[in-house]
């Protein structure tokens, strides 16, 4: 179940946080700016309290706060609390459930701004992760980037919000959700967002959304309400030794069609159920989180090529994007 990896925000919640990461030697000399980098970016932090449940945000712009939709769950308000341990209102303008990104506008105006950076991190690079863990606000935890276009192990089936994700072994506890993931001149590079729980043998994997693609949502959100998501219109699965054994399939890899919505995009392509996507805009398809990942970089009304196998056959396709109906 796609719980399991999800962050968990509530008051009642009895897991114990993480320690944070200590620096590697090669970090070493990286460490002795943290302070500083925590000190300017640490008012940009804020604590979202929606009815029991806490998380974090960051400052977006004058009176707007970015934060995760499943920090703010169905709640149109909820209080914001700022560093300085002030506390004001804050109105759920939007949210959109596709990426797990909402935006709350507060009372209190002038918010201290800070940089997005959407150009991604480097694997390796130091980042550090500020929000407010288990309620203890303004918790600071530090690591690398320990990889990109990650997902959540099986979450695709299930939800496009978990992929094309920063991985980082900086600490992330319930309630980091929504604060920021930082580069070590204190811009913001993610926002926290999930990770995988002790329980299951991970040891300090935690994931955060690009900012690129948290600003192109929140702009989208505060300019008309919500946000407008490619959409191929198939439930997708993945290939496995077993699925290509059964079928005899020519290939070990690629997404598997389940089913096809009627009068959705795929089907105007003629793409059929059994069929295996294995590239898409000229790029391989190996796994599902790989196609979901693809579709963020295209557009609706877009037309794309697509290869598929079909009964042991390789077909070129060409779709035309549609709109994600929500």
């Amino acid at each position: 179940m796609l719980l399991v990896w999800l962050l968990v925000i509530s008051s009642g919640c009895t897991a114990a946080p993480h320690d944070a990461t200590p620096p590697s030697p090669q970090q070493e000399p990286q460490s002795t700016e943290l302070p500083a980098v925590v000190e300017r970016a640490a008012p940009a932090v804020v604590t979202v309290s929606a009815g029991q449940s806490t998380g974090s945000g960051v400052t977006y712009r004058d009176n707007i706060v970015l934060t995760n939709a499943h920090v703010v769950g169905e709640s149109s308000q909820v209080e914001i609390t700022f560093a300085d341990a002030t506390r004001t209102p804050g109105q759920v303008l939007a949210t959109d459930i596709v990426t797990d990104l909402a935006v709350v506008r507060t009372e209190r105006t002038g918010l201290p701004p800070i940089h997005y950076r959407q150009e991604l991190p480097l694997p390796g690079e130091t980042v550090i992760a500020i929000g407010s863990p288990l309620g203890f606000e303004n918790t600071v935890t530090a690591g690398i980037v320990s990889g990109l276009h990650r997902e959540i192990p099986g979450s695709a089936r299930q939800t496009q919000a978990l992929v094309d994700l920063i991985q980082t072994d900086a600490s992330i506890s319930p309630g980091n959700s929504g604060g920021a993931l930082l580069n070590t001149r204190g811009e913001v590079v993610g926002i926290n967002n999930a990770y995988i729980r002790p329980i299951t043998g991970a040891t300090s994997i935690g994931f955060a959304i690009p900012t690129s693609t948290a600003v192109d949502v929140a702009d989208q959100l505060l300019e008309h309400g919500r946000a407008v998501h490619p959409y191929l219109g198939v439930s997708l699965g993945q290939v496995t030794p077993a699925i290509d054994t059964a079928l005899g399939l020519p290939v070990d890899h690629g997404a598997i069609v389940l089913s096809v919505d009627p009068r959705g995009p795929s089907e105007a392509a003629g793409i059929q159920p059994g069929d295996v996507i294995v590239t898409f805009a000229d790029r391989p398809v190996r796994t599902v989180e790989d196609l979901l990942a693809l579709m963020r970089g295209v557009e609706p009304d877009q037309r794309v090529q697509m290869t598929v196998i079909r009964q042991n056959q390789e077909k070129q396709l060409a779709i035309t994007i549609g709109e994600n109906p929500g």
